[in-house]
């Protein structure tokens, strides 16, 4: 059936009955652009139970959470008031802002980037233990570049359609580094003492001196400096079905692994260096550009959600902050991704192998780093294609998406945010990676700390001028003061020592039961 035929087949109700939510993610920094080092604030609620704002690997990394919702705008307010009840509550006890880039603001030695703390009860301290573990394998600094979650539902999907969806957007990704990457350099302390072959963007002396980067890439938070994991390289999970998907995890979530077995579950003193010593501690250390997602009970193992229940939505994880834009991410975007998923689900999808695993690694790696380079070939079925061909390739493909999303909605909003699309492709130089490179040389003298330190400033007073009614700031006092409680309750009901309680949560007879 053609991808014309499987739109067709899609009445406009459905279209509409298409669900999404953002998880965002930022660094808190101290005016001079370095990491802020001080606890999860108070006015935030318990990082841990609150519903919309927690922490993601650092204690000083925010996680902002929106809910469900049926329509754009609605998302869109919803992650915009949170980010004013977040500068609001640091801007009555500090000096510090949101981060804005996805490549971290001045970080410190690896060992001082505080992780997240979350409490005294067992599921509090196996988060942190799960951090530790992810600083003893990946390194620290990795771990707090930040960027947008996309999670999105059809209703009505099966599991066989969730994974042709997931296998043709692991295929076509490329085309979302190249649109909306936003990290094409870095401050220099992400990377020192490392090789790379970054190069030096501009010779300045002074605190907020230099950037780090390459002229034509779009996001190296995706790249080989980014989320990437040796390791998890040699593990090609298929994405063929649930049980290939769902086999590949549970080998590498049960199976030792020697490197990390030589770090040890515990240190000579006692004190848990990581939660287990297998290649994945729990499925989230996976990686990837693309999940499929269950909503899970309590206690219970995503995996097993999944193997019992089934796809529920996909998490979209390639997605950078953009420097730009307020809350990071702005409509235009979220449209063009509505019709690129709606693109990867009826488009033939083809069943993957370990050479297209391979070759999409390598795609990856040339969007992220070249993306953007006149003449750039990437790889397809073994052969070299031009990138800026593929791109129009899949753009002329959506055109029929964007139309029936229009028409559903009573809207041109999504024939624009095709037509963006477009125009970005055919003058690269209108791209967010390439407006970052060209503000931090033309207006920051290179300097990649002054021109994020600049963007975050400007970000936080926007937020602050907004209205803010009173009632918005007790709903959100009356979240913070739930979590608490919540957290408390969690902290007296334990009833077992956290050895019993990890052994038993790492159990493999807890992936399957």
């Amino acid at each position: 059936m053609t991808l014309q035929r499987r739109l067709q087949a899609l009445p406009a109700e459905r279209l509409r009955a298409m669900r999404r939510g953002i998880e965002k993610e930022s660094l808190r920094s101290l005016p001079n652009g370095q990491l802020a080092l001080t606890p999860h604030p108070a006015a935030l609620g318990a990082a841990l139970t609150h519903p919309r704002i927690t922490t993601d690997f650092s204690e000083s990394q925010l996680e902002l959470i929106t809910g469900v919702h049926a329509d754009v705008e609605g998302c869109l307010e919803e992650l915009t008031r949170i980010h004013q009840f977040v500068v609001r509550s640091l801007a009555g006890v500090g000096d510090e802002r949101l981060w804005v880039g996805s490549m971290p603001c001045g970080l410190p030695t690896d060992e001082t980037i505080p992780l997240g703390r979350y409490g005294s009860s067992n599921v509090a301290r196996a988060k942190s233990v799960y951090r530790m573990g992810l600083g003893h394998r990946y390194g620290r600094r990795m771990q707090t570049i930040s960027g947008i979650h996309y999670n999105w539902s059809l209703p009505g999907l099966t599991n066989e359609e969730h994974f042709a969806l997931i296998r043709n957007f692991r295929r076509h990704a490329f085309l979302l580094l190249v649109l909306f990457g936003a990290s094409p350099a870095v401050c220099p302390s992400f990377v020192a003492g490392r090789d790379h072959p970054l190069q030096q963007l501009a010779d300045r002396e002074g605190a907020e001196a230099g950037a780090l980067g390459m002229p034509y890439a779009t996001s190296l938070r995706m790249g080989r400096l980014g989320y990437q994991s040796d390791a998890q390289a040699a593990l090609a999970v298929s994405y063929n079905s649930l049980d290939s998907y769902a086999a590949s995890l549970h080998a590498a979530l049960t199976q030792p692994y020697p490197p990390y077995e030589k770090i040890g579950v515990r240190n000579l003193g006692g004190e848990y260096n990581q939660l287990g010593t297998t290649l994945l501690q729990i499925e989230n250390e996976f990686y990837g550009t693309i999940r499929p997602k269950r909503v899970i009970r309590s206690g219970e193992r995503p995996l097993h959600a999944l193997r019992e229940r089934g796809v529920e939505y996909v998490e979209v994880r390639c997605m950078d902050l953009d420097p730009f834009v307020p809350v990071g991410i702005q409509a235009q975007t979220i449209r063009f991704l509505d019709i690129f998923l709606l693109h990867c689900l009826l488009a033939d999808s083809p069943r993957d192998t370990p050479a297209e695993i391979a070759e999409l690694g390598r795609n990856q790696h040339r969007a992220a780093s070249h993306g953007r380079e006149p003449g750039l070939a990437l790889e397809r079925h073994g052969r070299p294609v031009l990138l800026m061909d593929w791109a129009a390739e899949l753009l002329a493909d959506c055109d029929p998406i964007a139309l029936a999303l229009d028409e559903a909605h009573a809207t041109t909003a999504y024939g624009e945010a095709l037509a963006a699309a477009r125009a970005g492709i055919a003058t690269p130089d209108s791209l967010p990676s390439a407006r970052a490179l060209a503000t931090m040389a033309g207006d920051f003298g290179g300097s990649y700390t002054a021109f994020l330190r600049a963007q975050s400033e400007q970000t936080h007073q926007h937020l602050l001028a907004l209205p803010w009614p009173a009632e918005q700031q007790a709903a959100f006092e009356a979240m913070t003061r739930e979590s608490v409680a919540e957290r408390l309750a969690l902290e007296a009901a334990g009833t077992v020592d956290f050895e019993t309680y990890r052994l038993a949560y790492l159990s493999p007879e807890r992936l399957t039961a």
